[in-house]
C-alpha cells in the first residue's frame, strides 16, 4: 500500500519515515500543495506495476486538469525555455 504524505510532514518526520520504508517496506507519495511530487520507496524495492499505473494515472489527470486552464498559444516547454534565458 502506498501512503500519501505532505512535504512539510516529510521534513518533520524524515527519520521516522525512512526507517519505516527500510524496515516495513512502506511506500510514500510525497505531495506538494496537494499534488504528487515524488515517490519514496525502498532503495532495493521494486515498484509494483499497480503502484506505477496509479501514479501515472494521477499524473495524467493532473495534466488534463492543468491543460483545461491553459490560456496561452505557446507550449509550456517553450515558455519555460524563455524564462530560463
Amino acid at each position: 500500500m502506498t501512503k500519501e504524505i505532505g512535504i512539510r510532514e516529510l521534513k518533520t518526520r524524515a527519520s521516522e519515515l525512512v526507517r519505516s520504508v527500510r524496515e516495513q517496506r512502506t511506500r510514500y507519495i510525497i505531495t506538494q500543495r496537494g499534488k504528487a511530487a515524488a515517490l519514496l520507496v525502498p532503495l532495493d524495492g521494486e515498484i509494483r506495476q499497480a503502484d506505477a499505473d496509479a501514479v501515472w494515472k494521477r499524473l495524467e489527470s493532473l495534466r488534463e486538469e492543468l491543460g483545461k486552464g491553459w490560456q496561452n498559444d505557446k507550449h509550456s516547454v517553450d515558455l519555460l525555455s524563455e524564462m530560463r534565458r
